[in-house]
């Protein structure tokens, strides 16, 4: 499960609600890593983490080594994240190493880009649920969301609940997800 907790683009907010986004994020982070941990969650992050302020910073982390050794969900944080940025990001890493002679032009497909996003270990989403009503994905997970099922609620997410949430995946459960195909060829 991926969470998109704070976006690049959210720097450009007001100083206020940019530091009391980060002190969410750390009370947030403090107040659960015991629950986390009791049922067994694995915490990854991505995006620019460099970026966020050291306390947040140093609580994403410090929780990520204390949950590294968990095998239940997987719990993802987007942090100063731009999907944009990632794409750039993987282009850049697969560049060199062409130029290293660790891999030819022909041998780039989308498998091997895959290999080179901040995602790798993951699989692509499934379901994407998107609050507050908005008509758009913002810049979140852009490569992987290629074939993600979308739900559109206008539900702000303070508000999304548990039931909420399951009438996301029932809407998921009833879709027939073809990949590109149709009907016939799904049988």
């Amino acid at each position: 499960m991926t969470l998109y907790t704070f976006s690049s683009e959210n720097w450009l907010r007001p100083k206020q609600e940019v530091s009391a986004l980060m002190s969410l994020l750390l009370t947030t982070i403090k107040e659960e890593v015991d629950e986390l941990n009791n049922k067994n969650v694995r915490l990854m992050a991505i995006g620019d983490i460099d970026s966020l302020p050291m306390a947040p910073r140093l609580g994403v982390m410090n929780t990520i080594k204390r949950l590294k050794k968990n095998t239940g969900l997987l719990l993802n944080l987007a942090l100063s994240y731009s999907g944009r940025q990632e794409i750039v990001q993987s282009v850049k890493r697969i560049s060199k190493d062409v130029k290293k002679g660790l891999i030819t032009p022909d041998a780039i497909d989308e498998d091997l880009i895959s290999k080179y996003l901040e995602t790798r270990e993951i699989k692509d989403p499934d379901l994407l649920i998107r609050t507050s009503g908005e008509m758009r994905i913002s810049n979140f997970l852009l490569w992987q969301l290629a074939y993600t099922e979308l739900y559109i609620t206008d539900i702000l997410w303070p508000d999304f609940r548990e039931t909420d949430f399951f009438d996301a995946i029932e809407s998921y459960q009833s879709r027939e997800r073809r990949f590109g195909k149709v009907s016939d060829q799904m049988k």
